[in-house]
């Protein structure tokens, strides 16, 4: 039961009216994400574990950017893929060698901002004002990458979008790579929720970085 044994539980969620988005609708989309990236957390991690879809995602905190993305991140996905019988023995080899070279990829202590940490199309939407709002989070505090990154794994978001983002906020050089590492997680996520058609994604990943 919800709310314990003998407690009925209730959820509570504001209903968002959809609308159109008008001019100049992507760029400040762009420039909100990087405002709400400014927020900044103590360390990498979050006060509780959530939810990615419909499995766990593990927060403990962290003091290292790329320890908290190989415990957190990577290996309890890796290991429901490996219970579920949709890892492949292939991999493990390439997994280990791009666990060796995490913090050569990542950077050590980014700043720790507040992230969405499911950012897909599907989960931003455009509110009867005009503006942005965002559904669904996965919420922790880590690498703006990640968001970034994430909504660039299915298509992506209007150009103006990432432009006022990187305006408002420049990328470090490198982004192009972290970002494929940064996806692995999602698909693995995308592997384990619905099954091996996400497979050769997660395999080429693994063969360029390990």
């Amino acid at each position: 039961e919800p709310g314990g044994p003998g407690r009925p539980g209730f959820l509570l969620m504001e209903w968002i009216e959809e609308g159109r988005p008008g001019p100049g609708f992507w760029e400040a989309f762009g420039r909100g994400l990087a405002a709400l990236h400014r927020h900044t957390g103590p360390r990498y991690g979050f006060d509780q574990d959530n939810f990615i879809g419909r499995l766990p995602q593990s927060n403990t905190w962290h003091d290292c950017w790329p320890a908290f993305f190989q415990a957190e991140r990577l290996e309890p996905q890796v290991a429901r893929a490996r219970a579920s019988g949709r890892w492949s023995h292939d991999w493990e080899a390439p997994l280990e060698r791009l666990y060796a070279r995490l913090d050569e990829l990542l950077p050590s202590t980014p700043p720790p901002s507040v992230l969405h940490g499911d950012l897909w199309s599907g989960n931003a939407l455009v509110a009867a004002d005009g503006t942005a709002a965002l559904i669904d989070p996965a919420t922790y505090y880590g690498h703006r990458e990640t968001d970034l990154a994430m909504t660039e794994l299915f298509g992506g978001f209007e150009a103006g979008f990432y432009e006022a983002y990187r305006e408002a906020w420049p990328l470090e050089p490198g982004y192009e790579a972290r970002r494929e590492v940064y996806n692995l997680y999602h698909l693995i996520n995308h592997l384990n929720h619905f099954g091996s058609g996400y497979a050769g994604s997660v395999a080429s990943v693994l063969r360029r970085f390990g």
